[in-house]
């Protein structure tokens, strides 16, 4: 089996199982249903293995056969996925998690996670000849987005909210995207867009509005899986706004099991949020399939800040399957807690990374995880690029010295 080809079969609807053909653009069902794409696993079984792995890129492509890009050529990469597995072996010690692992996704393109999906989303567009693009982002889909398609030769037009990070911002200018900046949520740039779109002729690449973002996210569980020797870690953590990246792992296991490549076995999946947009957690601790629109979301984790996921019953059905749970999180024990991370183990997480750390040390306290249980906390992104939100800990005199530090971290 040759790297760059794809086995994908044909297109399905989450919420009412259609069938679509592939190699056709295409948004959601009729239905509203996001479409999940299908490969023919049962005859990859025979023609790719897991050891056969090891040869291809050190990057997401080295899992091509279960990717949806049929052709070597159309592959837009600028080196994205095959990130660290980090034992974070002080910060494990000082919370009583002596297994304790970060897979950092702020070390990919762009730096962040969502370098993943929009590789193989642009890839795809790339493929299918579409060549104006349109999403609607808190900030690291928008920066993604931006630079696959200057790399693709594909026009973006991104619609980001007014106090959406500076370094995305900026980075959106500089691969030449056309910014709109909106008085709203993310919500309502994904209206904009949504309004739009027939008008000006943009394929609409937000959130599970198309099927190949999950495709490059779901790499992160393949990667997982291989570096932990094929054998799936007791916990995973992931800083849930969209969900993409938990829905796209979720079927990267079940993919790996009927390939072979794993047993039955699955994490516990823990979706962690703000307190101030925490609508998957309300949703999980009511009991219901779909999550309600979290009103005045407010979050400094601006990809957090996702006041209804469209993939929610996707993301609370791996959370209960998995026998998971949702938490919420301050902000303050949010930045606190990045600031710990970089101090004991020298890796500074995004604010949507740290919050997983703060609700790591509520579930090993209440009992819900165990110190020896292997856990993996994803980062999905850098904390460079949220200055703004962290400079709230360490407060600047007149002459640039830290004079206080809110009382949040003492340095050693």
């Amino acid at each position: 089996m040759l790297q760059g080809m794809t086995t994908l079969t044909h297109l399905e609807c989450s919420l009412c199982g259609k069938i679509r053909p592939a190699g056709v653009a295409h948004n959601l069902c009729e239905c509203g249903g996001p479409l999940l794409v299908r490969y023919d696993l049962e005859a990859l079984k025979s023609g790719w293995s897991r050891e056969w792995i090891v040869s291809g890129p050190s990057s997401m492509w080295r899992y091509a056969p279960v990717l949806p890009v049929s052709k070597p050529a159309s592959m837009i990469s600028l080196g994205e996925g095959w990130t660290p597995l980090i034992r974070a072996k002080n910060y494990g010690a000082a919370v009583g998690a002596r297994n304790l692992w970060v897979k950092d996704e702020g070390l990919n393109p762009t730096a962040s996670f969502k370098a993943r999906g929009l590789a193989c989303c642009i890839s795809m567009c790339h493929e299918l000849g579409i060549r104006k693009v349109a999403l609607g982002s808190a900030g690291n889909a928008a920066s993604a987005t931006a630079a696959y398609a200057a790399a693709a030769g594909i026009e973006a037009h991104i619609f980001m909210p007014r106090d959406v990070p500076q370094a995305n911002y900026i980075e959106c200018l500089a691969f030449g995207a056309k910014v709109t900046l909106v008085d709203g949520l993310i919500s309502d740039c994904g209206r904009m867009v949504a309004e739009r779109k027939d008008a000006e002729g943009w394929f609409d690449v937000n959130t599970l509005k198309e099927p190949y973002r999950i495709e490059g996210k779901k790499t992160m569980g393949y990667e997982v899986a291989e570096q932990f020797q094929w054998k799936l870690p007791d916990a995973i953590f992931y800083p849930t706004g969209g969900g993409v990246g938990l829905i796209g792992m979720w079927k990267a296991f079940e993919e790996m099991e009927a390939l072979g490549w794993i047993g039955p076995e699955r994490p516990k999946m823990i979706v962690v949020q703000a307190e101030g947009c925490a609508p998957m957690v309300r949703a999980f601790e009511q009991g219901a399939e779909r999550a309600t629109f979290w009103e005045n979301a407010s979050t400094v984790a601006a990809g957090l800040r996702v006041p209804k996921p469209l993939g929610d019953f996707l993301i609370l059905r791996a959370v209960r399957e998995s026998a998971g749970t949702c938490v919420a999180v301050s902000d303050r024990a949010s930045l606190e807690a990045g600031a710990k991370l970089a101090r004991e183990d020298g890796i500074f997480a995004a604010p949507e990374g740290a919050a997983c750390f703060a609700a790591l040390e509520q579930l090993l306290q209440t009992g819900f995880l165990k110190a020896e249980e292997k856990i993996v906390v994803y980062n999905t992104g850098s904390g460079l690029k949220y200055l703004e939100a962290y400079s709230t800990l360490w407060p600047r005199v007149a002459g640039g010295e830290a004079d206080k530090l809110g009382g949040l971290v003492t340095p050693r």
